[in-house]
């Protein structure tokens, strides 16, 4: 077992308190590593690292060029060291190491893409309407960036926030989730491998009320980046407010899965099943609401027990293994509150619906039928291992039913008509439309959420002007400056 320490300005840190927190593996049960117990002591350390790194350290004065040339030595260490990392994942969280081994290895591609944004920030010359003037806009760092990362994914949120975050400029203090920081403190000692400058990339742990509030309020912290529960978000949403700070969400979702009876069942019924089985549900994206036409409703169930009966459970490390445990604790107990209360309103389980005979953090992959939209189970966030299926008559019923939520987040599209893809791909109040595929990602590709799915997008061009401001420059060209003093030419 390994006590780590927090990552601040380019070296390990420990926690000004003495104090270590066990992480746990939510498959053997077991404690397998312990991370620090930071406070505001620790946040502030973190933050004047940072602050530095982009004021006065050699960060500040690289060209953009340089920057990107070790941005993307980073990412061939992520490749050199995808083995281990995703080790550290699958102890943290439960996901399956061979899903891991392709999502780490995906991540080093961020890292390349950003490197060659990191020079392509180009300010322009305006047509400014004045005479004798010239107009310039610069793009700038924003500032130091706070990024909270959530305990499903932490590399990959990492990846996401950071690669464009340093891209643009920034430094960056990561505070992941108290579940799962172990990937990420492992990550920061590879930045330094890099060559990155100290205090560019810090990583403080701990609990959220104890570092992360200090973080969120710290006034050296000019961009928030989080992803977590919209719960969570909406108060450090209102914390970012208070400081004028700029926030960007990546939030919670129910995403429909909607399958039309054009659609190819064999595909839509894969996508269905890796939709919300996959991961145990526990993605923001899950396709919990599987919205399927009257006139196929049947078959397609016949289809989905079928496939699903057979989703194999177990040791995560383990390549035949399908679906592994719940990552938490709480999460397992808030999972199987889920399912008793799509029974109490009276949605019928047609399959699972009780923790597996593995017995740990193991639910069984569960299927609820005769599902209506307004009950809690087709409303709210599971994020676990739970279907709801939801039939409906024609397109419009289809449109109305999905944008019956909270959420924006995601949706697919399950049909063989380009011309309906096309309609129902436009009206659904998501950020995401997924068409006869689900859950594909690309760097290259804006993600985010509408409604309380969240504020701004990740990946692509976008993401990168989160993390930039534009300062305009006017410069008068006449002879002799302004004709007097009180009137601008």
């Amino acid at each position: 077992m390994k006590n780590y320490s927090h990552w601040i300005d380019g070296a390990s840190c420990q926690p000004s308190g003495g104090e270590w927190i066990d992480s746990v593996d939510p498959y053997r049960g077991e404690t397998w590593a312990k991370i620090p117990r930071g406070n505001a002591k620790d946040a502030n350390l973190a933050v004047a690292a940072a602050k530095r790194a982009m004021t006065q350290g050699p960060w500040a004065r690289m060209t953009p060029t340089e920057r990107g040339k070790i941005m993307r030595r980073i990412g061939d260490l992520v490749l050199q060291k995808a083995e281990r990392l995703a080790e550290m994942e699958v102890r943290d969280n439960g996901k399956l190491f061979a899903e891991m081994m392709g999502a780490v290895r995906y991540k080093a591609e961020y890292w390349y893409y950003y490197s060659g944004l990191a020079d392509k920030l180009q300010g322009s010359v305006m047509p400014i309407d004045k005479a004798d003037m010239l107009g310039l806009t610069l793009r700038e760092p924003v500032g130091v960036v706070l990024a909270l990362t959530a305990w499903n994914s932490p590399l990959n949120f990492l990846a996401i926030k950071c690669a464009p975050a340093l891209a643009a400029g920034c430094s960056v203090v990561i505070k992941p989730s108290e579940f799962s920081s172990v990937s990420s403190l492992e990550f920061a000692a590879i930045t330094k491998e890099a060559g990155l400058p100290d205090g560019v990339l810090n990583v403080v742990t701990g609990f959220g009320n104890e570092i992360g509030s200090p973080l969120v309020e710290h006034p050296d912290i000019a961009q928030i980046t989080f992803t977590g529960s919209d719960v969570t978000g909406a108060k450090v949403y209102e914390a970012g407010a208070r400081h004028m700070k700029r926030v960007a969400m990546e939030l919670g979702g129910k995403s429909p899965n909607i399958v039309f009876d054009d659609a190819d069942l064999e595909a839509a019924t894969a996508g269905a099943v890796a939709g919300i089985f996959g991961a145990a549900g526990q993605m923001c994206t899950a396709g919990s609401r599987l919205l399927v036409q009257n006139s196929i409703k049947a078959e397609f169930t016949e289809r989905l027990l079928a496939v699903a009966r057979t989703v194999k459970m177990g040791n995560p490390m383990d390549k035949t293994t399908q679906m592994g445990p719940i990552s938490t604790a709480p999460q397992f107990d808030k999972v199987l509150k889920y399912i008793d209360i799509a029974r109490s309103e009276g949605a019928r389980c047609i399959l699972g619906g009780k923790p597996a005979e593995l017995g740990g953090l193991f639910v069984e992959p569960t299927i609820f039928t005769d599902v209506k939209s307004k009950m809690r189970i087709a409303q709210e966030e599971v994020f676990g291992p739970v279907l709801s299926i939801i039939g409906f008559e024609d397109e419009a019923e289809a449109i109305a039913i999905a944008n019956d939520n909270v959420y924006g987040l995601a949706a697919g599209v399950w049909t063989r008509g380009i011309g309906r893809m096309i309609r129902v791909s436009k009206a659904l109040q998501v950020g995401t439309v997924w068409g006869n595929t689900y859950r594909t990602y690309s760097f290259t590709m804006p993600f985010g959420g509408m409604k309380r799915s969240g504020v701004g997008r990740e990946n692509g061009i976008e993401a990168i002007e989160e993390f930039l401001e534009t300062k305009s420059i006017m410069i008068s060209t006449a002879e002799g400056g302004p004709a007097n003093n009180f009137i601008p030419r």
